[in-house]
């Protein structure tokens, strides 16, 4: 059970913290010029954005839960469990972030998803 949650915290608590650190910086804005007063602006202006602070404590979350799963399972079984978060990462594209997800991408997905199955059926 112990097991469960913390991959889920993981894999979707972790990639919620990518998508919200991901939609702090589109309303953020782009860096125009590569310039240190534009990129001092830029940081300044994410660090006032609280998709930005929320992104960050979730994904400080996943990665405390990444190190508990390591202490008692094998880096060979976590590492490709956790590629799940790209499945996680479309939807969250597509339901938080309202982007759209290409049909080569889906399939891409839907491979390593296959490659997940095949890694928890060995365990």
């Amino acid at each position: 059970m112990l097991q469960l949650v913390l991959f889920a915290m993981v894999i979707v608590v972790g990639t919620g913290g990518e998508l919200c650190v991901g939609r702090a910086m589109k309303e953020t804005g782009e860096l125009e010029r590569l310039h240190p007063g534009d990129a001092a602006s830029l940081i300044w202006r994410a660090l006032r954005s609280q998709w930005l602070w929320i992104g960050i404590t979730m994904m400080a979350l996943a990665f405390f839960s990444l190190l508990a799963l390591l202490s008692f399972e094998k880096v060979s079984f976590v590492v490709p469990v956790t590629a799940l978060s790209y499945l996680v990462g479309a939807l969250g594209g597509i339901f938080f972030l309202g982007e759209r997800v290409e049909r080569q991408r889906w399939i891409g997905i839907g491979l390593v998803c296959f490659g997940v199955t095949l890694v928890l059926m060995g365990k």
